[in-house]
Formats: structure tokens, sequence, C-alpha cells
């Protein structure tokens, strides 16, 4: 995700309870590059700050992006 996206920062996160998923899941939430500071950290995750809603094209593109990254070479130039 980071060599497809470019994120500022990544956030790795298992959100849940035993009430609410019986199984365990991460989040991989990555921060745009150009977000405030002070809109980083918790605020970036918080959805009363709003939400992305990308078309179900965008979804497939980056999906495809994703698949292309992991059979592939990598494709961000500041990768690591």
């Amino acid at each position: 995700m980071e060599e497809v996206l470019c994120p500022e920062r990544t956030y790795l996160l298992s959100l849940g309870s035993r009430q609410g998923n019986a199984h365990l899941h991460w989040h991989i939430a990555g921060l745009p590059s150009g977000v405030p500071y002070e809109r980083q950290q918790f605020h970036a995750l918080m959805t009363e700050n709003g939400v992305l809603t990308p078309a179900p094209a965008e979804n497939a593109d980056l999906a495809r992006r994703l698949r292309a990254r992991l059979a592939g070479p990598r494709s961000c130039p500041e990768s690591r």
C-alpha cells in the first residue's frame, strides 16, 4: 500500500471487540501527503472529520494497482 499510494504516514489498526467481531482483522490507513500535522494522528481517523468515498471504478483501479505491486517491482521512488 505504501509503495502504491506513497502516503505521508501509515496507520495500522485493529479495531473492534469480542462482542462485535469474532475474528481479528487489521485496517491499513494511509494518510495522504500534505495533510497538516494538526489533522493527522487520531484526528485523521475520526469519521466526523469526513471520510473518503471513492467511486467503484476508483476502488477497482486501486485494487488492480495493489495486485500489480504485489506481483512486480516497486513503484514509488521514495520506497525503502
